[in-house]
């Protein structure tokens, strides 16, 4: 392992704006959105408590999405897309990149998912995440209500507005899209049932974890699981709400491709049994378990 760097007073000082040469991907409200950056061009060289080992490591890795400060150009937060299974030279690989995010305090959210993709996925996610942050933002500033008419406003997941079907609806449930074509699915004869169903926890000092599952065939299911790692990192909407959506959300992009082949599907026994083997961990989750009324009978 090669020494480390000295120690700064301000680690984001570390942190440099970024080249327009190449352009952003989006700009929204007051925060540009660049796509596949290299982890070293965040920085302005090795960060102080990173080895040598770590930083030839993790400044050649790609980062999926990086959102800037659309003043200072200097990035905010990034989001990575990584498989929910990797091999252990991933997994060192994940873990340097973690040590020089850590050492200069920049936030992540890193998203493992098996079928939810940096392209076509990531651009509506991270559009996502930049309007619930900044609409939590604004909702800290509000003040409790001088009358019984005024009323705090909703939080961002809870927005009613008209979804994709003409109904009305929590607008901002990144699943709705995909729940409507679950009903388009079973019309079309697809589907043995139209409900996408779905659980979500919280790991203690861990991730969140989405699980949304829907009857395909008799007794077999299509099933998604999404896990959410946030290092100093807030989603703007409950993150495990946030992982439960994203699977939902996947089980709308695995429907969208039956017409390439026979899905693979998961036996509703398995999915029992996996539920079981998730419901007997309940005291390593952070806020217990909310869904002792499923059954996969």
């Amino acid at each position: 392992m090669g020494q480390t760097t000295s120690t700064g007073s301000d680690a984001s000082s570390w942190l440099r704006p970024l080249s327009a040469a190449r352009g952003p991907l989006v700009e929204r409200g007051d925060r540009v959105v660049h796509t596949a950056r290299r982890l070293g061009e965040l920085m302005s060289g090795r960060p102080p408590g990173v080895t040598g080992h770590q930083w030839n490591t993790a400044s050649r890795a790609t980062v999926d999405f990086v959102v800037c400060d659309g003043g200072t150009r200097r990035p905010v937060f990034a989001v990575e897309f990584t498989t929910s299974a990797g091999t252990p030279e991933d997994h060192r690989g994940i873990r340097m990149r973690d040590a020089v995010y850590a050492a200069v305090g920049l936030e992540v959210l890193r998203i493992r998912s098996a079928t939810l993709l940096p392209d076509p996925h990531g651009r509506r996610v991270v559009e996502y995440l930049i309007d619930a942050r900044g609409y939590t933002a604004g909702l800290s500033e509000w003040s409790d209500p001088v009358d019984a008419v005024t009323e705090r406003p909703v939080g961002f997941r809870d927005i009613v507005g008209r979804l994709p079907d003409g109904r009305s609806g929590q607008v901002n449930d990144l699943g709705a899209i995909a729940r409507v074509g679950a009903v388009e699915a079973y019309v079309a004869r697809q589907l043995v049932d139209p409900i996408v169903r779905g659980l979500h926890v919280r790991w203690q000092d861990g991730p969140a974890e989405g699980w949304a599952w829907v009857e395909v065939r008799p007794g077999r299911c299509l099933v998604e699981r999404v896990l959410l790692e946030e290092h100093r990192f807030a989603c703007g909407v409950d993150a495990t709400r946030l992982a439960g959506d994203l699977a939902v959300a996947a089980i709308g992009e695995r429907l969208r491709r039956f017409d390439a082949g026979e899905p693979d599907l998961v036996a509703r026994g398995d999915l029992g049994r996996d539920f079981e083997r998730l419901r007997a961990r309940r005291d390593e989750m952070a806020h217990g378990f909310e869904f002792d009324h499923l059954t996969f009978d």
